[in-house]
């Protein structure tokens, strides 16, 4: 078995995976979202005390599995930095105490593995990738090899959803509430207009649709609760938009050749997401794939998926070797 750990923002996770059947064994997740709740935004340091207090509780929960335990895997790239340690450390001392390999796990390539989650990968596949931190087209090859075919410019899919949803007043996090508001709004009473929509450039930027909703919040004064529901309905049917319309250019490309597009990442489970996406699917002839939405927000069960694969190959990493990395792979 591996055991597998979590805590690049606001989730403390861990899980135990077999090897040889994939199955989940145990899997545990403590949210952080109350206690951020009320800043509108992770605040890291209070993350990071939170994942200090969170991890040990649920360890606790795991010893019963330690003697068939074969490696460690932990998540150190992308992320908040002091959250990052705080899993890396958790790994590093399990590691000695149980004298086993660690494997270090880039967060985004979890992310890709939530879709394979208890059952066998296929490949290739075309991946949208959005979540609080990354909006990102991959050409995903295998379980390590990808390609970036389009990323953002600033800022990313789910992050425009949490700031509009601050704007608004709504709370964290932003993207379920936003999208709850927009069921009962109207969706064209703001023409918001698609960001890069004239320009060929295959990228995202959401930094524009921003400041739009910012300006129309600032011209209507007091909101009403429809007023509310109307800025997030006419939001989120932009914001998609953008997503689609780039999307479809990548897919005039790439599905001939290849017949899966996949989409993950804790933004993957709107629902308004996933209709438009499966209509450009169908558009192009492309089977669509997703993650249980028990997964699709950041959890230890992807990152024990993808380290089975890393185990067969003894993709290993010293504990000395291992680094945090913060930033977001472009």
């Amino acid at each position: 078995m591996i055991l597998s750990i979590e805590s690049s923002c606001d989730d403390s996770s861990i899980a135990i995976t077999e090897i040889e059947t994939k199955k989940l064994l145990f899997h545990k997740k403590i949210s952080q979202e109350l206690q951020h709740s009320k800043y509108g935004g992770v605040v890291p340091e209070l993350a990071a005390r939170l994942h200090a207090e969170a991890l040990p509780k649920i360890l606790e929960e795991c010893k019963t599995y330690f003697d068939g335990i074969k490696a460690i895997a932990v998540t150190n790239e992308p992320g908040l930095s002091v959250t990052l340690v705080e899993g890396v450390t958790m790994a590093k001392a399990l590691c000695i105490a149980l004298d086993k390999p660690l494997i270090a796990v880039n967060h985004l390539k979890g992310h890709i593995s939530s879709l394979f989650i208890e059952k066998d990968g296929v490949f290739p596949m075309i991946t949208l990738l959005v979540s609080g931190g990354h909006t990102q087209v991959l050409n995903v090859k295998n379980f390590f090899e990808y390609e970036i075919l389009a990323s953002t410019l600033d800022d990313s899919f789910g992050e425009s959803f949490d700031k509009v949803a601050k704007m608004l007043g709504l709370g964290y996090p932003g993207g379920p509430i936003v999208e709850e508001y927009a069921k009962k709004g109207d969706e064209s009473r703001f023409a918001f207009t698609t960001p890069l929509y004239n320009s060929n450039r295959i990228a995202f930027s959401y930094s524009g649709l921003k400041n739009q909703v910012r300006l129309a919040i600032e011209s209507l004064g007091i909101l009403n609760e429809q007023d509310k529901a109307d800025i997030c309905a006419s939001f989120q049917k932009v914001a998609v938009a953008h997503l689609v319309h780039k999307t479809k250019k990548i897919l005039k490309e790439y599905s001939e050749d290849i017949s899966i597009f996949s989409i993950v990442g804790g933004a993957s489970a709107n629902e308004y997401l996933r209709r438009e996406i499966l209509s450009l699917c169908e558009e192009f002839n492309m089977e669509m794939i997703l993650a249980s939405l028990q997964y699709c927000s950041d959890n230890a069960a992807m990152i024990g998926r993808y380290a089975i694969e890393a185990y067969t190959f003894k993709d290993f990493v010293g504990l000395s070797d291992i680094k945090v990395n913060p930033k977001i792979i472009r």
